[in-house]
């Protein structure tokens, strides 16, 4: 049985986030009951486990550092890249959603893909797209990530405004976009 906060509140769905900490919250809304919590927490509980293994893990590095990948890394299986996308598509359109609240924005449809380079993309439509190994990176990783596909909803370009639009939700943007420029080739290559 995993440990869990439960926070009620208006939203329409159930989410799950883990903080540096490993402290593991339950997002969900008034109506939904515990039994039903339960059963999505057991669900997502081999997601819970690994993220809260790769916490401890950077927890146990003398320099403290948020490294997840080894000296070795070995190449994903598509067996790993299916895991990863159903975790994915479990995952990601829960946060797209609170994001998009936040933003202020709308967005269609939310596809899940292995890619080679990119972490995510936006069209001209409102289509959002991301990558499925975002599910090896931490949480505010992904966070970022999101936000800034959804902030291109209101500047479908890379000017001032656009990153000002991106820090007033993120101010802590500069430090996550260097992680994933840091990180994101061991994330790519199966780290």
């Amino acid at each position: 049985m995993i440990d869990y906060e439960l926070v009620r509140s208006r939203r329409r769905t159930i989410a799950i986030e883990i903080d540096r900490q490993g402290r593991v919250v339950v997002r969900a809304p008034y109506n939904i009951g515990n039994l039903r919590i339960r059963e999505f927490v057991e669900d997502k509980s081999d997601w819970i486990e690994r993220t809260l293994n790769r916490i401890r893990d950077r927890q146990q590095m003398p320099d403290g550092s948020d490294v997840i990948s080894t000296d070795n890394p070995t190449p994903l299986s598509e067996a790993d890249i299916r895991t990863l996308t159903d975790e994915a598509k479990a995952v990601i359109p829960d946060r797209v959603a609170f994001w998009a609240g936040q933003i202020g924005v709308t967005y269609g449809r939310i596809t899940i893909r292995h890619q080679k380079s990119r972490w995510g993309s936006c069209s001209t439509k409102g289509n959002l797209n991301f990558n499925c190994l975002l599910m090896r990176a931490p949480g505010e990783i992904l966070d970022y990530v999101i936000i800034h596909e959804l902030c291109h909803r209101k500047h479908m370009d890379h000017s001032r405004e656009f990153w000002a639009e991106v820090e007033a939700i993120c101010p802590e943007y500069k430090a996550r976009r260097k992680w994933l420029k840091i990180h994101g080739d061991e994330l790519m290559s199966g780290g």
